[in-house]
């Protein structure tokens, strides 16, 4: 069976597992970046420091990727097997906020707009990079957050049993 030919709850489902092991990686990187005492200082010494910088992408890349991947695929497909038509992005997430799993459309959009700051102006300036590392600690969260209540949401609107649910992301806080 092709993937086309999946029932769109087979297709949520595929890509909820695909974010729970974003979610688990992103969450490990989480705990290794944040044990830093992030600063203006500390962006200026990663230079030096290629471990750190090493650390430092990995986390930035599964933040990204986590969250491209529930705004793109897992929201629109948890829609459709919700048997609802998903619009565009911000319909999406205006819906997803309306049904309870996203908290805030705007807090979405913060991430996302930092996000691309991250990824687009990696160490330009050290003080703002810095500061946007601080605002990624609890947009992360908030990744996490949005898979626990999808995966939550599967049990209860969709009636999905917790053997055909990925398991829960351990949150770093």
């Amino acid at each position: 069976m092709s993937r086309e030919e999946f029932l769109p709850v087979d297709r949520f489902l595929h890509t909820l597992e695909i974010v729970s092991r974003e979610g688990h990686h992103l969450a490990y990187s989480w705990r290794r970046l944040y044990t830093e005492n992030i600063s203006e200082e500390w962006v200026r010494q990663l230079e030096d420091r290629p471990e750190m910088a090493e650390r430092l992408e990995a986390f930035v890349s599964r933040f990204s990727r986590m969250q491209d991947t529930i705004a793109d695929k897992l929201l629109p497909r948890w829609l459709k097997a919700l048997a609802e038509t998903p619009g565009s992005q911000i319909e999406v997430l205006n819906r997803a906020e309306r049904l309870g799993v996203l908290n805030s459309t705007s807090e979405w959009l913060e991430a996302r707009k930092l996000r691309n700051e991250l990824v687009h102006e990696y160490m330009t300036c050290p003080a703002e990079f810095a500061a946007s590392l601080l605002l990624a600690r609890d947009h992360a969260l908030m990744l996490m957050d949005t898979y626990e209540s999808l995966r939550e949401d599967a049990q209860t609107r969709l009636n999905l049993p917790d053997t055909r649910l990925p398991g829960q992301i351990k949150r770093p806080c």
